[in-house]
């Protein structure tokens, strides 16, 4: 199979340059496109920015001032930097540079004068937290549910500013579906059935909307703006510093020399890179500027490349142990340590990984593609010797994370061990003012009782080693860079974040999601009394109800959630359908951690699900390609995740920590059984095994491994029968050319 005429020649892609690199991250992450400003504002801007990545980091470990000034500071800095970055409508003239009387540095007056509304609105909240009585304004316990007119007026200004930033920044699906949820508040009345409600007051709504604990000022927003920066941060930081390079070259000398090596080192190197990133976009451009050059070189058609390195790079939103932000506010959510949720996603992730695995394996052996010459791989010994110290950030801050400190905590300690790994060198003794600024902090929180003494020595021995990097170090003009971007990437999930309180507001506010989630059941429930003669023969029942209502209701939540996902980041669309979707599977006994879980899982298929999948798009971009072709390469890869989510609901024992308990010989069948329905899956969207297969002979494998996915005996022997034929066939199939190995 040869590639497309209009695809770049392996060649010509390998030469993409770092700036062609970056305006494909531009145009097809969320954010991350920004206008051009005046210099003397760009300093300014770049002030704004450091500062901003400075006083969350320094908050993360010395402590946090109240919540309201907290995310009253994280929500101004927001208004600054994205009212002077993103125009007021994306188009090519609106991000050109541009002199006129009526801008600032090529930022709109209009744009200057809704930052100043903005950074008012933010700090409003706790100026007036304890009364200003020169202004009449009683302290704020008084006032809530009763607001005065200065909170009517910050609060509609606040909730049409965030609304707007959400636009900029993420474009008009997630606005407008948040328009409706607050005419939905506004006017329950005229609502048709169940989802009819009296309606809320608008000073109530604008009340509950503004004030802290429901609305903007609520979880979504705290989580964001206490862990989720400091996490894109770090994965920024690590990056720069090497890291990132250190996972792709191990990811090279594990799987590259092996049949379709390229690919699978795709495979691998973003599950690595997953652990530090938590941006699917990021994610595609970092690894795929090398894994799509190299697969394209190898034989793999373009579309192909770019949707291995698409579905797997959006498997880093639920790649342990950095996850994307859903997973900070599932926590929340649920009331559990990140720890957990980290946990609950190591079998999750393992079987996206080993769907993507083994269609690109297959897809190799399908069409003769030989790994990686033995001389072009990277060595081991000289990979490690060079790059050794980048992985002590990393580990850091998980041993940090899991023994039982703030998630903040241990943000602040792989951030500090990053830039001392990255900028501290022991030849250079002017540098060594980094490791021993957190050396003392470190000793400091031992003596306040903060770091018991093991964690404070593995701390203190962190940053001594980490001085002794072997690479050359990164100055500070660079470092600054690095926070620069960080701050930039956080922008559009910290609007995102902002704007979706208002729908969780609204959700507490009318309780509409426990009424969505009764239709949803009652709905799925009367199909199943429907469909239940068909799965009846004689006596014996092959499905009952109760089993059919559930499977109808995952379905109905699962279609939801890719059709929303079209535009909606992954972190605002995880907490819209999550507070829909608990109430309706608590109702059927779901394990609230499964059922969360499930949620997300769903929210990371829309980004690899046509027509809107911005992962796919970004590798499309790189290997040339046409982006629906790659998207829908990106979905087939994917296909594993699709039907996966099902089996944690039917058994919650795969996620380990459920609440259902854990039983080591039911886990390891249920996820044996999995595996094998994903390599099912993965053996039908190829067409090969050991030789092409028909038509009918991947229905049948499609069919067993859908079934081989319900996690019972029963169901398994069914599969196996199912897919028999298929295999048998493949079997007594001799191919022309031996296996490759």
């Amino acid at each position: 199979m040869t590639n497309s005429s209009n695809d770049l020649s392996a060649e010509e892609l390998a030469k993409l340059t770092p700036e062609q690199l970056a305006e494909i991250e531009r145009k097809y992450d969320e954010g991350a496109a920004t206008r051009a400003v005046g210099p003397n504002v760009g300093m300014v801007l770049r002030a704004v920015a450091l500062v901003f990545a400075l006083y969350h980091f320094v908050t993360a470990g010395f402590g946090l001032p109240a919540d309201h000034w907290h995310m009253g500071w994280h929500l101004s800095g927001l208004f600054i930097l994205t009212y002077a970055l993103f125009p007021i409508f994306k188009s090519d003239s609106a991000f050109a540079m541009k002199v006129s009387r009526l801008r600032l540095g090529n930022i709109p007056l209009y744009d200057l004068v809704f930052m100043a509304l903005g950074v008012a609105s933010s700090l409003y909240v706790g100026l007036a937290w304890r009364g200003i009585p020169a202004l009449g304004i009683e302290e704020q316990t008084f006032r809530m549910g009763n607001p005065n007119g200065y909170d009517v007026f910050f609060g509609v200004i606040i909730i049409l500013l965030v609304l707007d930033i959400a636009r900029r920044t993420l474009g008009w699906v997630l606005p407008l579906i948040i328009c409706v949820f607050i005419s939905y508040a506004l006017f329950g009345t005229y609502f048709p059935g169940l989802l009819q409600h009296p309606g809320v007051n608008f000073k109530t709504f604008v009340s509950s909307m503004y004030f802290p604990q429901e609305g903007i000022f609520g979880v979504t927003l705290w989580v964001v703006s206490t862990i989720v920066f400091h996490f894109v941060l770090f994965g920024v930081i690590a990056q720069r510093t090497g890291l990132g390079q250190l996972f792709i070259d191990n990811a090279t000398i594990l799987a590259g020399r092996y049949v379709g090596g390229p690919a699978k080192v795709s495979v691998v190197s973003s599950a690595f890179f997953g652990t530090i990133s938590g941006s699917s976009v990021a994610n595609t451009v970092s690894t795929g500027a090398l894994t799509i050059p190299n697969m394209k070189r190898l034989g793999y058609p373009g579309h192909f490349a770019g949707g291995v390195e698409a579905a797997a790079s959006a498997g880093g939103q639920i790649t342990p142990p950095i996850m994307g932000a859903a997973a900070f506010i599932m926590a929340e959510f649920l009331q559990l340590p990140y720890t957990t949720i980290v946990i609950a996603a190591i079998v999750p992730a393992i079987l996206h990984y080993v769907g993507v695995f083994a269609v690109v394996h297959l897809m190799a052996l399908k069409l003769g593609l030989k790994g990686m010459a033995k001389d072009s791989l990277p060595q081991f010994a000289a990979v490690w010797r060079e790059g050794w110290a980048n992985i002590i950030p990393l580990i850091g801050l998980l041993v940090v994370l899991f023994s039982g400190y703030t998630p903040y905590m241990s943000a602040f300690c792989g951030i500090s061990l990053a830039v001392i790994a990255g900028m501290a060198r022991l030849r250079e003794p002017t540098t060594l003012i980094y490791p021993a600024a957190f050396i003392a902090f470190v000793l400091w929180k031992w003596m306040g009782q903060g770091f018991e003494g093991q964690m404070a020595l593995l701390l203190v021995i962190g940053a001594v080693v980490a001085t002794l990097n072997p690479q050359a170090r990164i100055r500070l003009p660079q470092m600054a860079e690095s926070l620069e971007v960080g701050v930039k990437y956080a922008l559009a999930v910290g609007a995102a974040s902002a704007a979706v309180g208002i729908v969780v507001g609204v959700i507490n506010t009318t309780g509409i999601g426990f009424r969505m989630g009764f239709m949803v059941t009652q709905g799925a429930g009367s199909m199943a009394m429907s469909l239940n003669d068909m799965f009846t023969f004689g006596g014996w029942e092959m499905i009952s109800t109760p089993d059919l209502q559930l499977f109808l209701s995952l379905v109905f939540i699962a279609i939801s959630c890719i059709l929303m996902g079209a535009g909606v980041p992954t972190t605002a669309l995880y907490i819209m359908l999550a507070s829909v979707a608990q109430p309706a599977l608590a109702q059927l006994g779901v394990p609230p951690i499964a059922s969360h879980m499930f949620v997300l899982y769903y929210g990371v298929v829309s980004e690899i699900t046509p027509p809107v999948c911005t992962s796919a798009y970004a590798a499309a971009a790189i290997a040339n390609s046409n982006p629906f072709r790659t998207g829908v390469s990106a979905f087939t890869l994917g296909l594993g995740k699709v039907v996966a989510p099902m089996a944690f609901v039917y058994a919650p024992v795969l996620l380990i920590v459920s609440s259902t308990g854990f039983d080591l010989w039911e886990f390891t069948y249920t996820a044996t059984s999995c595996i094998l329905g994903v390599l099912a899956l993965s053996m039908a969207v190829v067409g090969y095994w050991k030789a092409p297969m028909g038509a009918f002979m991947r229905v049948l494998l499609a069919v067993s491994g859908i079934v081989f996915i319900a996690p019972s005996l029963q169901a398994d022997l069914i599969a196996a029968l199912i897919a028999a034929p298929a295999i048998l066939s493949q079997l007594f199939k001799r191919r022309s050319t031996p296996a490759a190995v």
